[in-house]
């Protein structure tokens, strides 16, 4: 009896350490395995990852300069109470000839003025500056009952301008300007009138090229000598 339960006692631990020895091998196999395929995956992922910080770097290489205008906020009355709403007024340019305007809307006011900084960077367009820091000539912009008037001015003037045509000129990057509105203080058609002003603005190399002719010849015919008209046409850099 004695040795019966013995071997009944002995069998199912030899069997048991049979069935650990036969699952041990392959279980050690598989673990092995699968750490090596987890860590080909977080090494895959990392250089995935590299090269879309890579790409991400690229694209913000350009630093623009962002200028919240205006906000506004409008409700809608419903039957559970009021229902509010944010529209946003963003200027941006990067300090260098280029600016735009957009607007967006959103239920909360960070999305809209996100909303509004994509559109005017699709919006942007460029203005040729007098020596980098002006305009190269006086203009007019109207739209709808807001006038503008931009004129270039002496180098120490600064930016004579208020409310929202200032943001457009400190983002464009003029540092000597003279402005005047009339009509509507409203911040949205000031904001169209100015461009529409920018937009009509040309530099001597431009009329020049556009007539077939030297900025010298051009700037002769305002009454300066050729000497002078020599170095101011070297001078000038759109």
């Amino acid at each position: 009896m004695a040795d019966e339960n013995t071997n009944e006692v002995v069998a199912p631990v030899e069997g048991a350490e049979a069935q650990t020895e036969g699952r041990g091998p392959g279980r050690g196999r598989g673990n092995r395995g699968g750490g090596d395929r987890n860590r080909g995956e977080r090494g895959g992922r990392g250089r995935r990852d590299d090269r879309r910080g890579g790409n991400r770097d690229e694209e913000q290489g350009e630093e623009l300069i962002e200028k919240l205008v205006h906000i506004n906020r409008v409700s809608k009355t419903v039957k559970g109470g009021k229902r509010f709403g944010f529209a946003a007024l963003v200027v941006v340019g990067d300090g260098k000839g280029r600016a735009g305007f957009g607007h967006g809307k959103a239920r909360e006011v960070p999305e809209a003025i996100s909303k509004a900084t994509a559109a005017a960077k699709k919006a942007m367009v460029r203005v040729p500056l007098k020596e980098g820091r002006t305009l190269h000539h006086d203009g007019l912009g109207h739209f709808g009952a807001g006038k503008v008037t931009v004129r270039s001015a002496p180098a120490g003037t600064g930016i004579i301008a208020g409310g929202p045509m200032r943001a457009v000129f400190e983002s464009l990057g003029v540092a000597d300007v003279v402005t005047k509105s009339n009509g509507t203080s409203n911040p949205y058609n000031m904001i169209r009138a100015t461009f529409a002003a920018l937009v009509e603005q040309t530099s001597p190399k431009s009329v020049a090229q556009r007539r077939g002719k030297k900025v010298a010849d051009l700037l002769r015919r305002g009454g300066a000598s050729a000497d002078v008209a020599q170095a101011d046409a070297e001078a000038i850099a759109e």
